[in-house]
């Protein structure tokens, strides 16, 4: 058995807002463990200039755990992703997130 993640990413808000994520994820998504831990933020600037260091980021990682290969996990990495899209587009205002695909064991 070996644990694969399935995606990484980031989830961040404005350091002001009375906000923790974790309440409104939960602890799986289709099977998928769902790690949400707070990190200092990745870059010092977002693409648009705009300084991080206002911001609470969280990494955001899905793995699950699995004898399979990795190029048969594509079709539960897509269900993930659907159902885990519509969780983060019920986030509060304020919320970013960054997620990308990662098929790769830990």
């Amino acid at each position: 058995m070996q644990a694969v993640r399935l995606f990484q990413g980031y989830l961040w808000h404005p350091k002001e807002a009375a906000l923790d994520p974790r309440a409104f994820l939960p602890q799986a998504v289709q099977g998928a463990r769902l790690l949400l831990d707070e990190v200092p933020p990745p870059v010092p600037h977002f693409e648009d200039g705009t300084p991080t260091a206002s911001q609470r980021f969280y990494q955001l990682t899905l793995l699950v755990l699995t004898e399979e290969p990795l190029e048969a996990l594509k079709p539960q990495a897509e269900a993930v992703a659907e159902a885990l899209q519509a969780l983060l587009q019920d986030l509060p205002p304020g919320v970013g997130w960054l997620l990308l695909e990662d098929l790769r064991p830990l």
